[in-house]
């Protein structure tokens, strides 16, 4: 952090957004409208190209529309999503998304994409909104004035110009993503890579489900696929520890022997010829609780701050859901003025309480399913296959849990009643596949599995409830 320069531009804006991604866009366009004068500054405003934030669940997409953005969805071929279906060692269980209630007979839908064609519209918003300034810039520096120690703008090279600059303003909104370039500066909480996804994209593959996305669990870790356009398919697929080579082939060799052994047959031919003629593109896959910073005039939102296992397809949904909040908390009628740091706060601390309900839902389910859905053990691999299990009973064992993972219930209680549950029934699936004679075995065995449970929830809950 440096100290205020004495070169800055004269205009003072009210927020300055460092990252145009899928917060940074959005939130620029809802403050603009709101008539706050807002400075959004992206290194680079063409399409960008990623391998992940390409599903947005019903919650992200009822966040859009309160926001007013939901067109933002249309131009780019996004696909309907009503569901998912869980394939497990060859059998399949549909986990449908609700009843929409604001349209009886009709089913809550996501939606599938092409990542950079949704960030394209968005930044598009943001354009487009009154009171926003776009800058093609990289920041270098968020500057602290030394006597007050408030953040008070930020220095970059603009890049046009390749020229300095400062610009001020009395809120600063860091959302520059999952490799922040600040974060360390003002979050100690140190970010946890578990796995990473190598990505492919399948050209006109025939889906097990249409519509669905598709989780393929087995012997090894999880492995997803959804369609993101007209044309092509996603697949993803968890690869845990370090990544083999590329360039000797390791790689495309893992691929070939995890996915042919597991997908379904219906996948092969698309997946055999992406395998040959894609590029294979990988992305890690990282985990940071959520902070509350409390330095005056900075906050961070997005995946700078908030990052969880992208299994469940959540991270958007939260951000978007953040952005509602925030517009709200710090919407003028609430805070006249972000000059006004006491106010603003006070609203930050507010937001980071009211936020928990649906953030703390969709991290803590994304860790522990991907704990259960990895199956690195065979204490694991028992949960694994309960859980499966658990989904076939359908009801509220499948209504439930598929309304926390789509952001429509953003209840943490009810989250940690079906964790329970699921320790349950596995133990339960555990005796009633077992002969008598097996059961001091599987008595004991059960008790680890119990404990194993216990040791993939607590630590996430603990985190989320602080």
């Amino acid at each position: 952090m440096g100290s205020l320069l004495a070169d800055a531009p004269s205009i003072k804006y009210d927020a300055i957004i460092v990252g145009a991604g899928v917060v940074g866009s959005t939130l620029g366009a809802t403050w603009g409208r709101q008539g706050r004068r807002v400075l959004v500054i992206e290194r680079d405003w063409s399409e960008p190209d990623r391998i992940v934030g390409e599903l947005l669940q019903p919650g992200g997409v009822n966040a859009l529309n309160k926001l007013d953005l939901v067109d933002c969805l249309s131009g780019i071929d996004a696909i309907p999503a009503i569901g998912y279906t869980v394939i497990y060692k060859g059998e399949n269980v549909h986990l449908p998304y609700s009843d929409n209630p604001t349209k009886p007979g009709t089913k809550l839908e996501g939606r599938s994409f092409h990542h950079g064609r949704f960030i394209s519209r968005l930044r598009e918003a943001a354009k487009a909104a009154p009171n926003v300034t776009c800058l093609e810039a990289t920041v270098n520096e968020i500057i602290t004035d030394k006597q007050s120690g408030v953040v008070v703008g930020v220095r970059c090279t603009n890049k046009s110009t390749e020229k300095s600059e400062v610009y001020r303003a009395s809120l600063t909104v860091v959302a520059d993503g999952t490799f922040s370039k600040f974060r360390r500066e003002f979050i100690t909480t140190p970010v946890k890579i578990r796995s990473h996804f190598v990505g492919l994209v399948l050209k006109d593959a025939v889906l097990p489900s249409k519509n669905h996305g598709h989780v393929i669990l087995g012997d090894h870790p999880p492995i997803l696929v959804y369609q993101i356009g007209t044309h092509e398919t996603r697949m993803l697929v968890d690869v845990q520890g370090k990544l083999p080579s590329v360039g000797n082939g390791d790689l495309k060799r893992y691929l070939d022997k995890i996915v042919s052994s597991s997908v379904p047959e219906c996948l092969l031919p698309s997946f055999k010829t992406a395998l040959e003629t894609e590029r294979l593109r990988s992305m890690p896959n990282s985990y940071l609780p959520p902070s509350s910073g409390h330095t005056p005039g900075v906050m961070f939102l997005g995946d700078s701050f908030n990052m969880r296992h992208p299994l469940t397809g959540g991270g958007m949904t939260v951000a978007l859901n953040d952005v509602v909040l925030i517009s709200d908390l710090l919407s003028p009628s609430n805070v006249p003025s972000f000059d006004d740091t006491d106010r603003v706060i006070a609203q930050l601390n507010e937001f980071y309480w009211q936020r928990k309900g649906l953030s703390s839902v969709i991290n803590m389910l994304a860790q522990a399913l991907y704990s259960l859905f990895s199956a690195s053990d065979k204490k694991l691999a028992r949960l694994q296959h309960g859980c499966f299990r658990y989904f076939e009973r359908g009801g509220t064992c499948v209504s439930e849990p598929i309304g926390l993972l789509s952001g429509i219930i953003p209840v943490p209680f009810i989250l940690i009643y079906h964790f329970i549950l699921v320790g349950i029934y596995s133990i339960m699936v555990m005796f009633r596949e077992a002969t008598a004679i097996q059961y001091p075995a599987v008595f004991l065995e059960s008790l680890g599995v119990a404990w194993k449970a216990c040791e993939v929830s607590v630590p996430v809950l603990w985190s989320e409830s602080k």
